[in-house]
């Protein structure tokens, strides 16, 4: 007998499966194996050997963290403690985009921030909510709540910026470890070693292992390009522009005319040089 359902956490060979309102450890059928299983996966099992029989088609997948079928991804950026790196958040939305996720951004310790800190990241908060990107404070867990409900969601970000935090924030019964920056490194300690999922209300959530540098030279520079929303529709004289240095590039003007956010266009750059 088949039952479809949703793989919830994979420890080394055992994958748990949730089947409506029950919980299952399942094991790999041979033929299965050659597909990698994903946190996220819909798939379908043999309940009377516990088996997992098949996969079904993907809408997305991440390799890092290794997750599948996101609806939104929640990069949480601290402002403090670490640093909040723009360079490392606009990474994340390119790659969470390019993967046809939405990104949502998530910033964390505005008490550590002195309020003219704040006010600067408030400015440039502002301008990822105007191409598009929601944004909210850790502390909005009624419209964060809101916002989530009835997806599947991944966390990301920079280690040691409150991934696991926020989720004990969504679910305080989760209680999930947690851990304060080293002092010494100027980091966050992994506190998150497995990829689970979790069921909050109507929603899924899943807590990853953080990370603070990734690779983003696996995509052609043209799903980099079109990752910057931005950029999209400008009427540059050549249809192919790079947005680089060529003569009549509407995004080079409206990066002069401060319309485009500069750090957002050096990233871009950056981004391609990689």
């Amino acid at each position: 007998m088949l039952e479809k359902g949703l793989l919830i956490k994979i420890n080394s060979d055992l994958f748990t499966v949730k089947i409506k309102d029950q919980v299952y450890n399942c094991k790999l059928r041979g033929k299965v194996k050659k597909t990698k299983p994903l946190v996220g996966d819909l798939v379908f099992v043999d309940l009377n050997n516990l088996t997992i029989e098949s996969i079904l088609e993907r809408k997305n997948y991440l390799l890092r963290p290794n997750v599948a079928n996101i609806d939104i991804s929640l990069i949480v950026t601290s402002i403090k403690e670490p640093n909040i790196s723009y360079t490392l958040l606009d990474k994340l939305i390119s790659i969470i985009t390019i993967n046809h996720i939405e990104p949502v951004i998530i910033l964390t310790k505005k008490d550590l921030a002195l309020e003219e800190e704040f006010q600067n990241i408030k400015e440039i908060m502002n301008y990822y909510k105007k191409i598009g990107i929601q944004v909210f404070l850790n502390t909005d867990i009624k419209k964060i709540k809101k916002y989530l409900k009835g997806k599947i969601v991944s966390v990301c970000g920079q280690t040691g910026a409150g991934k696991s935090t926020l989720i004990n924030k969504l679910d305080h019964h989760l209680n999930l470890e947690t851990n304060e920056i080293s002092k010494s490194l100027g980091r966050g300690k992994h506190t998150t070693r497995l990829v689970s999922l979790y069921e909050i209300d109507d929603f899924y959530i899943i807590d990853t292992p953080g990370f603070s540098s990734i690779d983003i030279s696996i995509y052609s520079k043209e799903d980099i390009k079109n990752s910057f929303i931005e950029f999209k529709d400008k009427e540059c004289k050549f249809n192919d522009c790079k947005h680089i240095c060529e003569k009549g590039c509407q995004v080079i003007e409206d990066v002069n005319n401060k319309k485009i956010l500069l750090s957002r266009y050096e990233n871009y750059l950056k981004f391609i040089r990689e």
